[in-house]
C-alpha cells in the first residue's frame, strides 16, 4: 500500500507570477497554486552534454546540460510529415537517437499502467508513422540496436521490425484477460513490486525475455461502476455495471509466474528451467548489458524474507543461482527495485548491516566491496562510473529528514554535491559530467539548478521566486520541529503549525495527520511536507483555529532497519500507540486543549487513525479515515504478507492488527470516506467496519464517492472531500 502521490509529479505545476495575489483558501490549495513550477523529467542524451525535454505537448527540445539553453528543436508537431498529431503525452528516445516513440491518447489502467497509441518519429526525415495499426499498445521498448520495438497488446507481446518496413510479428498467442498476461504484470505485481513492463531485450537484440503471469486461479472481484444518465444527475439500475479485477487477498492464490525467451530470428519460444517454488514471486528480470546469453531473474519466496538472483541462459534455458539475500524479517522492495547494472558489475541495496547501503558485485554474484556504510540510509542510487569507481547516490547522512546527492569514489572519499539542508534529487547526464538538481526545504519552494560533477551550480533554471514571494506575503505559520520520548524511551520526531494566538489563555484544538506505513515518512524537510505542498492545507487549518501536527512513529523510515521493521507481524499496534503518545504529548503543551484532539489519514493513514482511536486510551475526540484497510485479511497478498506473513502463519498477529477487532474500544466520533471504485483498498474494508459499528450501536459519519478510485481525484471531488473533512472537525472539535 504505497503512500498516495497526491500530485502526480511533485514538480509539475501551475504557473504563478509574483504579481498575482493568491489567498490561502481550499480552492487555491487544491488547484495547485502552491505547487512549485519546474520539472526534472528529462531524457539525457548519449553525448553527455545534452538532454531532451518536452514543452507543451507539441515540442521536443534539445538543451545543454551546462547552460540549459535550447540548442535544437528535435520535434515540432506543427511541421512534421506523415501523421499529424494534436499533441503528445510522453516520448521514448531510441538507443541510437535516430527515432523517438511518441505517446498519445493515453488511457489509464491502474496506478502506473496505461494504454496509448504510439507513433515512430524519424528525426532524419521529420516524419511520424504509427507504431501499429492493430490498436493501442502498452509498455513499448526499443531493442539495444534500435531496429526493433516490442510492446504488449491484449496481454500478448508483439514485435515491430523497423528494418522490414515496420513489419509486425506476434510473439505470444495465449494472452487472455483475467487469465494469462505476457510481458505485463498483474494488478498485485504492478502495485506492490512497482513495475509495468515485464519483458526485455538481450544485449545483441536477438532475444526477448519475459515473465508470464497465469492469474486464472486468482480471486476475481467486481468493482461497481455507476454511470450517470445524459443529464448527468441521476442513477438507474441499467447504468450500474461492474469492472472485474483479479485481486489476491492475504493467504489466497497469487498469479503463477514463469520466465520465457523468444528467438527473434528463429521464432522459437523457450521456457526457462527455473527451479523455484510455485508460490515464489518474480519481481524483476534483466538482460545483462554485455552478455547476450545472460538473463538475470530475481525471485522472492512467498514470505519475502529470501531473495535469489538466477542467471538464465535464454537459449539453453539453464538457470544458475548467483546470489542469495536473507533477512530475519523481510526483504524490502528497494533491494530488487534499486538494483542497477553497469557493464560487468551491478550494485545492490541491502539492509544487512542495519541500514540501507550499497554493495558492488560482479556478474557471478561475488561481492567486490561495500560502497557506503554508517548510521544513515541510502535513499536512491543514480550511477556508477567504472573508470573511476565513483558511485552517485542520495542519502540522509546530512540529517535524518534531509536528502542530499552524494558521490563516493573507489577509495571511499565522499563529497556532498548538494550540501544545503533540505531535500535534493538529481538527474545525471550520461557520463556524470553534469546533473540537474531539484532542491527544497519545508519553507522554500523547489529550486532547479544545473550543476557540474563537483556540485557547483552552473545555472539556476527555476527558483520559483513568484511562489516564494506569494508565500511570504501570506505569512504562513512557521513549522516548528519537536521531539519527545514515549513511555518506553523511544524518541519520536515531528513538525507542528499552530494559530498565532495559541496560548494558555487561548488553548486550541489539535489535528494529527499521519500515514505511518512501513518505511514511509511525513516528517521530511522539503516543500512537499504536509498533505499538500508547503503544508498549505495544515496552514489553512491554523487560520480556522486549529493546530496541526505530524509525527513519524515506529515503523517509519530513515532510521535504520530495526526501527522500521519492529512492526513486523503486528502492523498497526506500535504505530497507533505512537500516535496516542503524540496526542498526549501535544495535549500537555500550555497552548493546547487536550480535550479537543483529532486524528486523520488516508489509506494506511486511515487504517492507523482507526487503530489509534481504538487503542484503549481515550485521547481522540474524533477522527477521519479515508480509504482505510480495516482488516489485513482483506488486503492484497504481496504487501500484507511481506509484513504479516499469511493468516495461517500469524493468526494472532492478524487478530491484533484488525481495526474491526478492537472496535469495542473505539473512542470519539469517526468519519469514514471511501471511493466505491477503489481498486486498491476495496470498499469492503469500510463496509465491514460499518457493519461492526452498526451491530454495536455506534454512531458514525460516512461519505462515499461513486466511481472514484483510491486517490479520489478530480477538482470538484477533492473540494467536496476536504470541505466534508473540515466541516466534520468544526462540528466535533
Amino acid at each position: 500500500m504505497k503512500k498516495i502521490c497526491l500530485l502526480a509529479v511533485s514538480m509539475i505545476f501551475a504557473i504563478i507570477s509574483a504579481a498575482q495575489e493568491i489567498s490561502l483558501n481550499l480552492e487555491n490549495i487544491i488547484d495547485g497554486r502552491f505547487s512549485a513550477r519546474g520539472s526534472i523529467s528529462v531524457t539525457p542524451m548519449a553525448d553527455g552534454e545534452h538532454y531532451l525535454s518536452s514543452e507543451g505537448g507539441r515540442l521536443i527540445l534539445k538543451r545543454s546540460f551546462k547552460t540549459g539553453e535550447v540548442t535544437d528543436t528535435i520535434l515540432n508537431l506543427s511541421n512534421v510529415k506523415g501523421d499529424r498529431l494534436i499533441g503528445f503525452d510522453g516520448f521514448i528516445l531510441s538507443p541510437a537517437e535516430e527515432t523517438i516513440l511518441i505517446q498519445t491518447a493515453t488511457k489509464r489502467i491502474y496506478r502506473r499502467s496505461f494504454t496509448a497509441e504510439y507513433y515512430i518519429f524519424t528525426i532524419r526525415n521529420n516524419r511520424i508513422d504509427p507504431l501499429s495499426q492493430g490498436g493501442p499498445q502498452q509498455v513499448p521498448a526499443y531493442s539495444p540496436d534500435g531496429h526493433n520495438i516490442a510492446f504488449v497488446r491484449d496481454n500478448n507481446i508483439f514485435l515491430v521490425k523497423m528494418l522490414f518496413n515496420n513489419a509486425e510479428v506476434r510473439v505470444t498467442k495465449d494472452g487472455e484477460p483475467g487469465k494469462i498476461r505476457n510481458g505485463i504484470p498483474d494488478w498485485a505485481y504492478e502495485e506492490e513490486f512497482g513495475f509495468t513492463r515485464a519483458f526485455c531485450f538481450s544485449a545483441d537484440s536477438r532475444m526477448i525475455g519475459w515473465i508470464r503471469f497465469d492469474e486464472s486461479h486468482v480471486e476475481s472481484y467486481n468493482l461497481p461502476l455507476f454511470l450517470t444518465t445524459p443529464d448527468n444527475r441521476t442513477y438507474s439500475q441499467e447504468l450500474l455495471t461492474y469492472k472485474p479485477q483479479q485481486y489476491p487477498t492475504a493467504g489466497a492464490a497469487n498469479s503463477k509466474v514463469s520466465v520465457h525467451s523468444f528467438d527473434i530470428q528463429s521464432s522459437v519460444i523457450r521456457d526457462m528451467d527455473l527451479k523455484i517454488d510455485s508460490t515464489c514471486y518474480i519481481p524483476r528480470i534483466q538482460f545483462v548489458e554485455n552478455e547476450a546469453n545472460n538473463l538475470l531473474v530475481f525471485t522472492l519466496n512467498r514470505s519475502q524474507n529470501r531473495l535469489e538472483i538466477f542467471s538464465a541462459n535464454p537459449r539453453s534455458t539453464v538457470c544458475t543461482m548467483i546470489l542469495r539475500e536473507d533477512d530475519s524479517r523481510y526483504i524490502d522492495e528497494f533491494v530488487y527495485m534499486g538494483t542497477k547494472f553497469f557493464g560487468d558489475r551491478f550494485i545492490m541495496q541491502s539492509e544487512r548491516d542495519g541500514h540501507r547501503h550499497l554493495y558492488l558485485y560482479d556478474l557471478n554474484g561475488r561481492l567486490q566491496r561495500q560502497i557506503t556504510e554508517g548510521d544513515f540510509d541510502v535513499l536512491a542510487l543514480h550511477g556508477y562510473d567504472a573508470k573511476s569507481g565513483t558511485v552517485y547516490y542520495e542519502s540522509n547522512e546530512s540529517g535524518m529528514y534531509d536528502c542530499a546527492v552524494w558521490k563516493i569514489d573507489g577509495r571511499g572519499r565522499k563529497t556532498a554535491l548538494t550540501p544545503q539542508k533540505g531535500t535534493a534529487h538529481a538527474v545525471f547526464s550520461t557520463g556524470y559530467k553534469y546533473f540537474i538538481s531539484s532542491w527544497s526545504d519545508m519553507e522554500t519552494p523547489t529550486c532547479i539548478t544545473l550543476n557540474n560533477s563537483d556540485g557547483k551550480i552552473l545555472k539556476t533554471v527555476e527558483d520559483n521566486s513568484g511562489l516564494a514571494s506569494t508565500v511570504t506575503g501570506l505569512k504562513l505559520p512557521e513549522k516548528e520541529l519537536f521531539s519527545f520520548q514515549t513511555v518506553d524511551g523511544t524518541t519520536l520526531y515531528g513538525w507542528l503549525v499552530k494559530p498565532d494566538n495559541a496560548s494558555s489563555e487561548h488553548p486550541c484544538p489539535i489535528i494529527l495527520y499521519q500515514y505511518s506505513g512501513p518505511g514511509s515518512n511525513e516528517m521530511i524537510n522539503e516543500w512537499g511536507a504536509g498533505f499538500y505542498p508547503g503544508g498549505t492545507l495544515e496552514a489553512l487549518m491554523t487560520k480556522k483555529g486549529y493546530a496541526v501536527a505530524v509525527v513519524d512513529g515506529r515503523g517509519t523510515g530513515r532510521r535504520g532497519a530495526d526501527f522500521k521493521k519492529q512492526t513486523y507481524k503486528r502492523l498497526g499496534v506500535l504505530e497507533s500507540q505512537d500516535q496516542v503518545a503524540a496526542a498526549k504529548y501535544l495535549g500537555s503543551q500550555p497552548w493546547a486543549d487536550a480535550g479537543r484532539i483529532a486524528i486523520w489519514g488516508w489509506s494506511y493513514g486511515g487504517y492507523n487513525a482507526l487503530m489509534a482511536m481504538s487503542e484503549g486510551t481515550p485521547v481522540f475526540k474524533c477522527g477521519v479515515a479515508v480509504a482505510p484497510v480495516t482488516d489485513w485479511r482483506y488486503y492484497d497478498a504481496p504487501y500484507t504478507e511481506r509484513f504479516m506473513l499469511q493468516p495461517k502463519e500469524n493468526a494472532d498477529g492478524y487478530a491484533e492488527a484488525s481495526a474491526i477487532n478492537r472496535i469495542d474500544k473505539l473512542h470519539g466520533k469517526v468519519l469514514i470516506i471511501h471511493g466505491l471504485n477503489d481498486d486498491n483498498v476495496f470498499f469492503s474494508n469500510s463496509a465491514s467496519y460499518i457493519d461492526a459499528l452498526v451491530n454495536r450501536g455506534i454512531d458514525f459519519d460516512m461519505q462515499i464517492y461513486p466511481g472514484k478510485e483510491h486517490s479520489i481525484t478530480g477538482r470538484n471531488y477533492r473540494l467536496h472531500l476536504f470541505n466534508r473533512i473540515i466541516r466534520f472537525f468544526e462540528e466535533n472539535l
